[in-house]
């Protein structure tokens, strides 16, 4: 009778799905046993350059890492892994994904050997509709730049959900809220993207070393700001209310759409916090905020 109470909080999925994955579900429910609600972030993870360096933001992740609840794993939703589809990693041993070039030989170099998640994956699938098991990725620059100051000790089991780049915005927001029981398991649920991400108009700045922020830049991050200190985190998926800002800043969606998730995640009450308030190099946000 105790297994069954516990599988059914776990899983909540109808009679027949569950009993197809009863081994799965048993033994998620037995890894990942309740717990209070661990929080949710949002990361603004910046250059790929960040894991090698010693800087205000970098040093804001390791003492937030210092902070947390220690999870018992972790799930990314990061911005540069966008598949047809939503998927996640099954890896036992998820590999260091290098998705960038151009870079010094020490960034290529690194590694982060944390171990993956199979029960808890094959959890996700089982409670949440449509979500496929992936073995051909593991974790990129949006997620082991961020763990490594994180929990340097890449201890801690990591898989990875991909953004379905064919839906829209607001099937994103709403997907994320099918994720919230992980919370109550222990899992720590991570958005990795930029909330402002113009590479193209930031070059220049870039190349000149400086780090001062285009006018647009920090009226769109001050817009979102404002949207995440009322709770109004529905109007955030309509970021063209912003005007010119918001479309300069969201050129493209794969940046911001993990925010959709840290947000969707939240509930309407609890508190946010910042981590990290910056924005560099003209176009680049690295805001990074706490949900819970």
């Amino acid at each position: 009778m105790q297994r069954r109470v516990r599988l059914k909080a776990f899983a909540r999925t109808p009679l027949l799905p569950a009993l197809m994955n009863l081994k799965s579900l048993v033994a998620a429910a037995a890894s990942y046993p309740v717990t209070p609600a661990m929080p949710v972030l949002f990361v603004g993870h910046g250059s790929p350059m960040n894991a090698l360096y010693d800087n205000a933001f970098t040093r804001s992740l390791r003492q937030l890492g210092t902070r947390l609840t220690p999870p018992k794993a972790i799930v990314v939703i990061s911005a540069h892994w966008l598949t047809q589809g939503t998927q996640v990693t099954t890896n036992q041993r998820p590999p260091t994904v290098h998705d960038f070039g151009g870079f010094p030989p020490a960034l290529h170099a690194m590694e982060y050997p944390a171990p993956g998640a199979p029960d808890l994956a094959q959890a996700i699938m089982d409670h949440v509709h449509d979500v496929h098991a992936a073995t051909d990725w593991g974790l990129d620059h949006g997620t082991w730049t961020v763990l490594h100051h994180l929990y340097p000790q890449a201890d801690i089991p990591v898989l990875q959900l991909s953004l379905d780049y064919t839906k829209p915005l607001a099937w994103h927001f709403a997907f994320a809220k099918q994720l919230r029981f992980l919370r109550e398991r222990g899992v720590l649920l991570i958005g990795s993207g930029n909330i402002v991400h113009n590479t193209r108009l930031s070059v220049p700045k870039l190349r000149a070393d400086d780090a001062s922020p285009f006018a647009w830049a920090t009226e769109f991050d001050e817009w979102v700001k404002d949207k995440l200190d009322q709770r109004a985190f529905q109007d955030l998926v309509a970021y063209q209310q912003a005007g010119v800002s918001g479309q300069l800043a969201v050129p493209t969606p794969d940046h911001y759409l993990p925010l959709l998730y840290s947000v969707g995640l939240a509930r309407p009450d609890e508190a946010v916090s910042y981590v990290h308030e910056e924005v560099a190099f003209g176009g680049l946000s690295m805001r990074t905020f706490q949900v819970g």
